[in-house]
């Protein structure tokens, strides 16, 4: 969809006042998404017209996907009428996202648009620390007690299910409030009027606490191919879902930041073209001056062996070869394990079935390349007992390559730190210098120098 265009069109019917249908024409079609694309090019008039003139579902679900900034000035500057009736149609986890996004001021101002009791759960929601369910969770679904009949939980949904990101299934609880359950709408809507929620209520749940960890959450719900997931408090009472749109982003969140991680640099915070360029320069720097110091290392090792390149000048013709097999074969290790991990598929208790099959990946992988070097080398006219020297190397780098690879990930994530900080750039440089080591020693052993 051309944007802009939509955007010239929605302003050319904000002016003609005498034709109102025509703006409702033009965004009638559109999806919330597609509105909040058009808002983004409004001036601030504008945006308040527009908001101003559409349905107040609409409205409140194309806010949703504003920055925080925008959705404040339009909320801060609609009328009471119109800013009451937004936040609360929006739903519960984008509000707390949304205010959490402000300085606490403008949050304490909105608040009072709220209900006092919804009020009361926004704030309970905000207090969560951020990263776990708490703080990913929606106040908004279907709940039922176990002794109301089909007839009366019908009736329930028929009141409140508009205000519900899903109504296909329907949170059970006891008069405590405990989670008892989960029942769907389809058999609620198939039993007896007269049938009892906990005659019909499925028991063997899956529920998360609100201190879990986001990324736990969204692995519970790939591995059971749920499309949410009830959150319980120390009590077991229930206190929110987590809904399936919510984990997607979380999940590409995570994948970002280790992108971002794996390439050598801080993750940022914001988008890109919102990260100012001092930002981009301070979350680099660190990372490159580690990375420098890493490259002098190297250089340390070439001049600690300059009498060994001084005798054979040959052994340098390689040393390209050997450094880039050698952080290549770590990139893909530390890759596929970074991966691996992140979805669960390895724990630090497999680090002995890591390793060993790693190694023996790197034997096959360093005897096919060592093989391939040997000819390489007898294509260029070195001495033959240089081909020997550089095939050996090659299988002994791959092999510490693998091994080194296969450690650090676990051992990071053993240590509760993130492994996908042992990034490409890093791992390369770290076997770069300790593979000269190898290539030299080599060559010192067999050539006898």
């Amino acid at each position: 969809m051309d944007y802009t265009l939509m955007q010239k069109e929605v302003q050319t019917a904000l002016q003609d006042q005498q034709h109102p249908e025509q703006l409702f024409q033009l965004v009638q079609n559109l999806r919330p998404y597609d509105i909040a694309e058009v808002i983004k090019g409004l001036s601030k008039e504008e945006r308040l017209e527009l908001v101003s003139n559409l349905p107040i579902a609409i409205a409140a679900e194309s806010l949703e996907y504003l920055e925080p900034e925008i959705q404040y000035q339009i909320i801060r500057h609609s009328k009471q009428s119109i800013a009451s009736p937004l936040l609360n149609r929006m739903s519960s986890d984008a509000v707390v996202d949304f205010l959490l996004a402000l300085h606490p001021l403008q949050t304490q101002r909105l608040l009072k648009l709220l209900p006092e009791d919804y009020r009361e759960t926004i704030n309970q929601m905000m207090s969560y620390p951020e990263e776990t369910a708490g703080s990913l969770m929606t106040v908004d679904y279907i709940s039922a007690r176990a002794h109301w009949n089909g007839e009366r939980t019908l009736q329930h949904i028929r009141k409140v299910g508009h205000e519900a990101e899903i109504i296909s299934y329907i949170y059970v609880t006891n008069i405590r409030g405990e989670l008892v359950g989960i029942c769907s709408l389809k058999e609620v809507i198939l039993a007896s009027p007269a049938t009892l929620l906990g005659d019909i209520v499925a028991r063997d749940i899956i529920s998360v606490p609100a201190e879990m960890g986001q990324e736990e959450v969204a692995a519970i719900l790939s591995r059971y191919d749920l499309y949410a997931l009830p959150v319980v408090d120390n009590q077991k009472r229930l206190i929110g879902i987590i809904t399936i749109d919510d984990v997607v982003d979380v999940i590409q969140e995570e994948a970002t930041e280790d992108f971002q991680k794996m390439g050598g640099s801080s993750p940022l915070t914001e988008p890109y073209f919102k990260t100012s360029i001092w930002d981009l320069f301070r979350k680099r720097v660190i990372w490159l001056l580690v990375l420098f110091v890493g490259g002098a290392y190297t250089a340390n090792v070439l001049e600690q062996f300059s009498e060994t390149l001084s005798k054979i000048v040959e052994l340098s013709f390689f040393i390209p070869l050997l450094t880039g097999t050698g952080g290549n074969t770590a990139s893909q290790i530390v890759t596929t394990l970074v991966r691996a991990l992140g979805v669960g598929e390895v724990k630090f208790k497999d680090i002995f079935r890591v390793m060993r099959k790693e190694l023996l990946t790197g034997c096959l992988l360093g005897l096919a390349l060592g093989l391939i070097m040997y000819l390489r080398a007898m294509l260029m006219g070195v001495d033959t007992n240089i081909g020997w020297v550089v095939s050996l190397s090659i299988l002994i780098i791959v092999l510490w390559s693998s091994f080194v690879s296969a450690i650090l990930p676990l051992l990071l994530f053993r240590l509760k730190v993130d492994p996908a900080v042992v990034s490409n750039p890093l791992i390369t440089t770290l076997v770069d210098g300790t593979g000269l080591i190898i290539y030299f020693t080599t060559a010192q052993m067999l050539l006898h120098i």
